[in-house]
């Protein structure tokens, strides 16, 4: 059964509710748009992306709910220049209360949105794991915070490639604002995205990424000097030194003094050294078709990024986990954490693999809310598209989470008399958080005529 044919719409009765239940949902956003226009036209584009069909251009949608408003519906979105900012505040702290918290992940990861021609904000020749090859497409640094493998999208941001930031005038045309005209590594725009959305307010207790972003060695340090614990992928070849290694400054037998001090033991490559460690079986969720397992390992080390040294070598840094993953197919793959010593392996291997769950959110954003249907060209307009998928994608997991607990609440039996002594032996917990287990796939919101969605637009 494909994605599509597995989403089902509500009850036949359940398009009123919906739309009031969105219409209050949706309430704090257009505050944050202010402008009354701008109110009225966005839960219009929300509704084309979370209705039928399989473009979700701004043509196909107009031409479905607001067949006379073109012209106004594309404005809005691809060349009216209203800020997102305050949209992205709102987004992220609607995403702190639906998932957010200690226990809670922020995934950094990057997707691609494959292009034709050269004329669209930032397409380049450039990588694309869609594809699975170097190919004509955007790339957009994105971050998902989760929480009980329900993701939750905070951030998209275009990425630029090189030849882009070396053209002014190709920008200018883009219009892309010049606070973003040097050029920014994945790295530096998931750095910049991370401080936003904690300063909008997301918590987080471990923030993860993979190896694209895992091997910088100032991305990890970056993430430290935030008193963050992450745990990022990185590759075979990295050089680790044991956690007791110790520095040393040897006196000289004759001449100057030596300008850097000597590690007590040389640095190994990642796969040499776990080459000799305890492999362990570990379930770190159940899938389908039962736990998933694999094999790993992990050692305690300094990694080689610290200060360098004589011959370019670097000196041992930070203390960190060097992780193993051995997958049945015979893949290996490697780690990093600064989680604290003592950590089990069991919580090591779950906090690694919960990255799985924004591959899923990327393919939900695309499939079924359009995220790279979008057929402008200029910076604004893509960034406005983007965020809308975004809020589309995060107001159906606000209805998912929303049944959810509705469903726990109808088996819970008599509520207590109303003058019953309350348990105050724990701490209270965040209104309307759930404790959210594993949801099955996106539902597609039930389609509302153009009149309704006009009603909910005024």
């Amino acid at each position: 059964m494909t994605m599509r044919r597995s989403l089902r719409s509500g009850p036949a009765d359940a398009g009123s509710d919906w739309a009031q239940e969105m219409a209050r949902w949706m309430a704090p956003f257009l505050a944050a748009l202010g402008h009354k226009g701008r109110r009225r036209w966005a839960p219009v584009y929300l509704h084309g992306l979370l209705g039928p069909g399989d473009r979700k251009s701004v043509q196909p949608m107009a031409a479905r709910i607001a067949p006379a408003d073109h012209e106004q519906l594309h404005h809005f979105i691809a060349t009216s220049a209203w800020d997102p900012a305050p949209l992205e505040t709102a987004l992220a702290q609607e995403a702190e209360r639906l998932v957010g918290g200690p226990d809670a992940v922020l995934i950094i990861d990057d997707t691609s949105l494959l292009k034709q021609g050269q004329h669209s904000v930032g397409v380049a020749r450039q990588y694309s794991g869609q594809a699975g090859k170097t190919t004509n497409c955007q790339t957009m640094v994105s971050l998902t915070l989760a929480r009980g493998e329900v993701p939750v999208p905070v951030a998209l941001r275009l990425f630029l490639p090189e030849e882009w930031t070396r053209s002014p005038a190709r920008l200018r045309r883009a219009g892309v604002p010049p606070a973003v005209h040097a050029y920014r590594t994945k790295g530096a725009i998931a750095l910049a995205e991370l401080d936003r959305v904690c300063a909008a307010g997301v918590t987080v207790g471990t923030v993860l990424a993979d190896a694209g972003y895992g091997v910088s060695a100032e991305f990890r340090h970056a993430l430290t000097a935030r008193g963050l614990t992450w745990a990022v992928g990185t590759v075979r070849t990295q050089k680790v030194f044991p956690a007791h290694v110790q520095l040393r400054t040897p006196r000289p037998s004759r001449g100057r003094p030596r300008r850097h001090a000597v590690p007590s033991h040389v640095s190994r490559p990642a796969e040499d050294v776990l080459a000799a460690a305890r492999w362990r079986s570990v379930s770190w969720r159940m899938g389908t078709r039962g736990p998933l397992r694999a094999q790993f390992a992990a050692v305690r080390v300094r990694v080689a990024d610290g200060p360098l040294a004589a011959k370019g070598q670097h000196l041992p840094g930070e203390l960190a986990w060097l992780v193993g993953e051995w997958r049945p197919n015979g893949e290996r793959k490697y780690y990093l954490t600064n989680h604290p010593a003592g950590t089990p392996l069991g919580i090591l291997a779950a906090a690694i693999k919960a990255r799985w769950v924004c591959e899923q959110a990327h393919q939900q954003l695309k499939e079924e809310l359009g995220l790279d249907h979008f057929e402008g060209r200029s910076w604004l307009g893509l960034h406005h598209h983007a965020l809308f998928t975004m809020l589309a994608f995060t107001f159906l997991q606000h209805q998912r989470l929303r049944t959810t607990r509705g469903k726990k609440n109808d088996g819970r039996g008599a509520a207590a008399p109303a003058d019953a002594p309350r348990d105050t032996s724990r701490a209270p917990r965040r209104p309307e958080r759930a404790d959210p287990p594993a949801l099955p796939r996106l539902r597609r919101a039930r389609p509302l005529s153009p009149a309704a969605v006009r009603n909910v637009a005024k």
